[in-house]
């Protein structure tokens, strides 16, 4: 047990978070696998009750705000999920006040290298030869050597990623484009990257604002291309560093170090003299010496995880031959300046130009930087792709077990449409399986899920997000820090155990007595009475769907705030 999460609730709510932590591991348990339902164009019922408007609430957003059940209601359920689809018609003032202040939100990589990690990076530089000079010292007694500019630096190159982590909880939270917010964490988890390898972390805040965030709804072979150019992708994977093996025939060869006669067709000299724009430096750049200190040649790492992760999957039908031939056709697809920000760029020196053959597919020699557009054109109209896609976004949204005769006809759509993703995820919410009985509660929200629900339907107030991202730490979720590229998992069994569910618990706690630090304790657990706080939750959060278990654990309650937690901590709230 996490002792020191606890030691500030008293002995009654103790035993009653108990009581509520064995419904719970007894309830969290996967169900039933969802049964074939016919073919529909849609089944959004005509007149929805109050349970199937917060099951898709649930589904296509961070679960509903007071009020929500209502207004959805007025709309018509056809109406809002159609509007849910097309988030640029959907105002979102709101998000937009919330996100004032995270003004490195807005900045382009190489502003943020030239204002926040160069000068941070200089400073550590600065303070490590200073510390140096300084007479040797034990560990304990060794000074910091940081003038108070250098640690302000530090600071600010920190807020970059603070800046990130804030306003993903804020959308999620707050934005009234909901699906839009979920598909930008379900894409991310997708394609993901880790923000704790090396220079990834600085180019975090491009990835999902221009790689990721435009095209959630748009084609997927889009969306693919933009995440195989983002220096974020490439330095993650480290095809950045991927070249040609000794041998192969390249486009331009590497002639960094010769000298070439002068050339009557540039009077004004090559690239990077006077009269002429400077040429953005690779790693081919390099000289020879520190060259040989980066691995050299051709690596795999992104053309394993493009097929495997990315498109194909698993049991997608390539072979090690296919990786490799993958692997030529993307040499030379690297970064400019990278400690600069700098962006994508393709250098034919590092290129592999000779043929290549993918899953059967000729590209024929000389394509450059074509050959890397064809395997994606290739990868994005395979069959294999249409199919796992449809798969992991129908376990999004409707169960843990992706029904499939669902998964066979987003599959078609996908085809159909081109990767068209909007039209593949209408399929999906608007079919028989998501409102089949076997899907309502069906799966258990992450921690990030359960962290802006618990928000949102307490209609907490958030002046200070960064508590709320320590909190996803402690949950085992941290924004942007799943090391393998698989992302974080949507699936109940890597959620579900008794110290995560506690966890949780001390967390919903916290939230509804005032204890989350930036976080304002919610009105409706002050010194209102216990029963309009449970049923303000209950009837307009919930639907007024609970089991005679937890009715009875929440009538315990001796205060507002501690109904209010015993709700959010139950198996009812933490599924979705």
């Amino acid at each position: 047990m996490n002792h020191s999460a606890v030691r500030h609730i008293s002995r009654t709510p103790l035993v009653l978070s108990h009581c509520l932590l064995a419904l719970l591991v007894s309830s969290l348990i996967p169900g039933s696998r969802i049964t074939a339902a016919p073919r529909s164009s849609s089944a959004v019922p005509a007149n929805a009750d109050d349970k199937t408007i917060v099951h898709v609430l649930n589904r296509l957003g961070f679960g509903a705000v007071p009020g929500d059940v209502e207004r959805v209601r007025r709309m018509g359920l056809d109406k809002f999920i159609d509007q849910q689809l097309r988030p640029e018609t959907i105002p979102d003032e709101r998000i937009t006040a919330r996100l004032t202040g995270l003004d490195t939100l807005t900045l382009n990589s190489h502003e943020l290298a030239e204002d926040y990690f160069m000068p941070a990076q200089m400073a550590q530089r600065r303070a490590k030869q200073e510390a140096a000079s300084q007479p040797s010292a034990s560990a304990t007694d060794k000074p910091d050597t940081r003038t108070p500019e250098q640690t302000q630096l530090m600071q600010a190159q920190r807020q970059v990623f603070t800046d990130l982590a804030q306003q993903k909880i804020l959308r999620a939270v707050y934005s009234d484009r909901q699906l839009n917010e979920v598909l930008v964490d379900f894409w991310f988890n997708h394609f993901n990257v880790f923000a704790g390898k090396g220079l990834t972390r600085n180019y975090l805040t491009a990835y999902e604002r221009d790689a990721i965030r435009p095209h959630v709804l748009g084609r997927f072979r889009d969306l693919l291309e933009a995440t195989a150019k983002s220096p974020a992708m490439l330095f993650y994977l480290d095809n950045w560093q991927s070249a040609a093996p000794e041998g192969a025939r390249t486009a331009i060869p590497n002639t960094r170090n010769r000298v070439s006669p002068p050339n009557p067709r540039r009077p004004f000299g090559r690239p990077g003299q006077i009269g002429m724009p400077p040429r953005q430096r690779t790693v081919a750049d390099l000289p020879p010496k520190a060259q040989n200190k980066r691995p050299r040649g051709l690596n795999e790492n992104y053309a394993r995880e493009l097929m495997e992760l990315h498109t194909l999957g698993v049991d997608g039908g390539y072979t090690q031959q296919d990786v490799q031939e993958v692997a030529r056709a993307f040499t030379g697809w690297t970064i400019a300046n990278p400690r600069q920000g700098g962006g994508f760029v393709f250098d034919p020196r590092m290129h592999d130009d000779g043929e290549k053959i993918v899953l059967g597919h000729k590209i024929k020699a000389g394509g450059g930087e074509h050959d890397g557009e064809e395997v994606l054109d290739i990868l994005a109209s395979h069959p294999s792709t249409a199919h796992f896609v449809a798969t992991k976004l129908v376990r999004r949204f409707v169960s843990d077990q992706p029904p499939q005769s669902l998964v066979d006809r987003a599959a078609e759509r996908f085809r159909e449409t081109k990767g068209d993703i909007r039209e593949v995820v209408r399929t999906i919410v608007t079919s028989r399986e998501f409102f089949a009985p076997e899907a309502y509660r069906a799966k258990v929200k992450t921690p990030f899920e359960f962290v802006a629900s618990a928000v949102r339907a307490t209609e907490a107030d958030s002046v200070n997000v960064m508590p709320l991202v320590q909190t996803l730490r402690e949950l085992g979720m941290p924004p942007y820090q799943c090391q393998p590229p698989t992302g974080y998992a949507d699936r109940a069994d890597a959620w579900v155990n008794t110290g995560a569910l506690l966890n949780r618990m001390n967390f919903a706690v916290a939230l509804t007595e005032g204890r989350v630090r930036g976080v304002r304790a919610p009105v409706s657990t002050g010194s209102g009475s216990i029963d309009a706080a449970r049923d303000e939750i209950v009837d307009r959060v919930l639907a007024g769907d609970l089991s005679s278990a937890t009715l009875e654990t929440v009538a315990k309650a001796s205060r507002p705030s501690q109904a209010v937690a015993l709700l959010l901590g139950s198996p009812e709230f933490q599924r979705r």
